[in-house]
């Protein structure tokens, strides 16, 4: 019988009163890969947490390689051999890919001198074992985020835990980048570990896993062996009742061009000579491979970083942007990829947050009404659909699909014309996922123009009137609905088609 390395029994866990997880059990074996699955909000972060000591328990029993653990914390969990790979990289901005790489593997003793040359070639080994192309010297600061959660991977597979705790691990990769994350996955399996993986992408959880649990609103509603399950009865079990279908794309009553741009080049960030247009009604789909500089592109439009030649036309007419305020007053909104950092701030309520690019609106000589951002926000919450508490509620507490949710509210409060998505569903569950589409799509159809970026191409397939693909900085082709097919996007983004 196979070592059992992990036996949560019977965990609870409550905040303000709100039960979280309710007598929740699982288990993980030597060499398995046990996914653990569910919406947003089912309680799968609030039980790694508690695994990994970054947490404490209500009530329940944890034990490790058999022996039982009174009081976890971080470090016990790292000197039990557990790693965690968070859906958010947490890493250094400022060091380089080889120093925090390197921090968790290396001794803290004093006058120790520090051997660059081995640091260097340790990075690059376990880098290079998860297909990530990635200069170690590189500061961290200057990555991706996709890139970013690569190096997160290669800092815990170099700790050589025996117990890795993957969430969300490739909510930024692309397809390329996630077969070879996977393949590392297989290996670490057979050379003994323990694996689990939390995914929102089930195709990944059936390619991965041994052993699949599933939470429902903090309770542990099954635990199957993966080839005794199908994906219709796994998202029964998810959500509570039958998904609908995948809805087919609407068709468009496209109006006038509501943004061009016009051989847009911002060297810096490394776009080239972009040029194209989205109407009012559409969805523009924005493909590419990480690196193919589909957000580098989004955020010059918006003027994060102000592009050097060519010129954007927002309503037929040349725009001047220098800035975000620009944008903003040409009504151009953007909901970055990382909500975390750039979306939202989790601190502050549901109503601070959807009121906070209108200003104007819910203040007089300095003074904020609060009334008027509760009234705002309350619109917003009812439109949208969010779930919470109140508009009072810190929005850190709320799910990711909730966070997302707001992070579109923040835009839409501004009524814009058009509205860039970057990722727009990432690392959000199968349900909400659903009802981000629809909102999108309540959008266009009401004359919003949208561009749309998204590392899942069935996704962009299903959403886009018309798809973009990127590769070096510049769009290599457009496609329609009709000509869009996996593999024309997929050749385009390889520079394999005309």
């Amino acid at each position: 019988m196979s070592e059992l390395l992990l036996e949560a029994s019977r965990i609870t866990k409550t905040f303000a009163g709100v039960r979280a997880l309710r007598g929740v059990s699982f288990d993980l074996i030597a060499g398995e890969v046990h996914a653990l699955v569910g919406e947003n909000g089912a309680g799968k972060s609030t039980l790694i947490r508690i695994v990994c000591g970054a947490e404490i328990a209500d009530s329940g029993a944890l034990t490790i390689a058999g022996g039982a653990v009174d009081r976890m914390d971080p470090l016990t969990a790292r000197v039990l051999g557990i790693a965690v790979i968070y859906q958010h990289p947490v890493l250094f901005p400022a060091l380089t890919v080889a120093e925090n790489i390197a921090l968790p593997l290396e001794s803290g003793r004093r006058l120790r001198r520090v051997d660059w040359p081995a640091r260097r070639r340790q990075a690059s080994r376990l880098l290079d074992e998860i297909g990530a192309a990635i200069d170690p010297d590189r500061a961290v600061d200057t990555l991706s985020m996709p890139e970013r959660q690569l190096v997160e991977i290669a800092k815990a597979i170099g700790a050589e835990a025996r117990i890795l705790i993957m969430d969300e691990p490739t909510a930024s990769l692309t397809e390329r980048e996630v077969a070879s994350l996977l393949d590392t996955v297989r290996r670490l399996r057979a050379r003994g570990a323990g694996v689990v993986y939390i995914s929102h992408k089930l195709e990944e959880v059936f390619a991965v896993a041994d052993r699949i649990t599933v939470l429902r609103d903090g309770e542990s509603i099954a635990t199957r062996r993966a080839d005794a399950i199908d994906r219709g009865e796994l998202v029964r079990l998810m959500i509570g009742r039958e998904a609908a279908e995948a809805r087919a794309v609407r068709p468009s009553a496209l109006g006038q061009v509501a943004l061009e741009v016009r051989g847009l080049s911002n060297l810096a960030r490394g776009v080239r000579s972009v040029s194209c247009a989205v109407r009012r009604g559409e969805i523009l789909g924005l493909s590419g491979l990480v690196g193919s500089g589909r957000t580098e592109l989004a955020e010059t439009i918006f003027g994060l970083t102000p592009h050097n030649e060519g010129e954007i036309l927002v309503d037929g007419k040349t725009a001047t942007i220098g800035s975000p305020e620009d944008a903003i007053r040409l009504g151009i909104g953007y909901v970055p990829e990382d909500r975390q950092r750039h979306g939202v701030v989790g601190e502050m309520s549901v109503a601070v947050n959807t009121t906070l690019n209108q200003l104007e609106a819910t203040s007089w000589r300095g003074l904020v009404d609060d009334a008027a951002e509760r009234r705002i926000a309350g619109a917003y919450v009812e439109r949208l659909r969010i779930k919470t508490p109140s508009v009072d509620a810190a929005v850190e507490a709320l799910s990711g699909g909730n966070q997302q949710k707001v992070a579109l509210a923040r835009w839409l409060s501004i009524e814009p014309r058009v509205l860039i998505l970057d990722e727009p569903t990432q690392g959000v569950d199968i349900g909400a996922k659903g009802e981000i589409h629809d909102i999108i799509v309540r959008l266009a159809d009401k004359g919003l123009a949208i561009v749309m970026i998204s590392s899942e191409l069935p996704e962009l397939l299903a959403m886009s009137d018309r798809i973009a693909v990127m590769r070096a900085g510049t769009i290599v082709g457009t496609l329609s609905r009709d000509q869009a097919s996996p593999e024309l996007v997929m050749a385009l983004a390889l520079g394999h088609a005309a």
